[in-house]
């Protein structure tokens, strides 16, 4: 079950009210969209995106009044708003967070943890895999890759092994290299950064984080809020920049992290940061 990751702070910096409309840019789960629809009711809206079809597909088959679900990518967010005839927006949540389903129930290689192969697509219907990357791109490029993405410092010796140990299909394959390429003593697992990485890569991910945050401004209605939880470094660094630049007022001076409870109730939710603004 994916638990919406600081729910209770996301509603009062939202600020939800009745008959407003709101955008859940990344819905997952639906637990952030559902707790909004107990607000703006009667008559307010939100619309979900989800890029993953398959995801897509089992919250379609939920249907909730006042609830419109869009199969695409927040990088389109603009195109979205004006084929569905959405507005005004009071209220734009980005919850950058993997689904627990990704994680779960996808077979796509998401984590270290599970023997599957290596995927990591959330659309489907792309041809980019993180196979593709592991096999076919050169050692610069996944070098390349791994510090840029992961900001993993032994990004050369990991890229070495992958290219010796070719051809390389799943995710116990890829695991195993990484533990012989990097020294045994570590904080985390010494794959997180390489799965991070790759699945960023694969996603296109903070491309389409840079494209969508001065959308998400400009189709804000005056007073509308705008709402962003990232879960590692490089999102949050381009959020941060993104409202250091904006024409919003800041509401967050410094981001907000999850209470000692949520992570006890929560462990994915330990790494997360919430920031937000309004438009005046």
């Amino acid at each position: 079950m994916h638990i919406p990751v600081l729910k209770k702070e996301v509603l009062e910096l939202l600020d939800p009210k009745p008959n407003e409309n709101f955008i859940d840019c990344t819905i997952n789960g639906g637990g952030h969209a559902a707790a909004i629809l107990e607000k703006n009711g009667p008559r307010g809206k939100v619309l979900g995106i989800e890029l993953d079809r398959e995801l897509y597909r089992r919250l379609n088959s939920q249907i909730v009044e006042r609830l419109v679900l869009v199969n695409s990518s927040y990088a389109n967010l603009k195109e979205i708003i004006k084929k569905n005839n959405f507005g005004p927006i009071n209220g734009i949540l980005f919850d950058l967070g993997m689904s627990s389903w990704h994680l779960e129930e996808s077979s796509r290689g998401f984590t270290f943890q599970k023997y599957e192969p290596l995927d990591m697509r959330y659309n489907t219907s792309q041809e980019l895999t993180a196979e593709k990357i592991i096999n076919k791109y050169s050692q610069e490029e996944i070098e390349r890759i791994l510090k840029e993405y992961g900001e993993e410092r032994f990004s050369k010796r990991i890229a070495k092994k992958i290219i010796e140990n070719r051809p390389i299909k799943t995710t116990f394959d890829l695991v195993k290299i990484i533990n012989q390429a990097i020294p045994r003593r570590q904080i985390i697992h010494p794959a997180t950064r390489t799965f991070q990485a790759l699945r960023i890569a694969v996603n296109q991910e903070l491309d389409s984080l840079e494209k969508a945050l001065p959308q998400a401004e400009e189709i804000l209605a005056p007073g509308g809020r705008l709402a962003v939880i990232s879960f590692h470094s490089l999102e949050d660094r381009i959020a941060k920049n993104f409202f250091k630049r904006s024409g919003l007022k800041i509401l967050t001076k410094k981001p907000i992290i999850p209470s000692e409870q949520e992570i006890k109730q929560n462990l994915r939710s330990r790494s997360s940061k919430l920031r937000a603004g309004i438009k005046q």
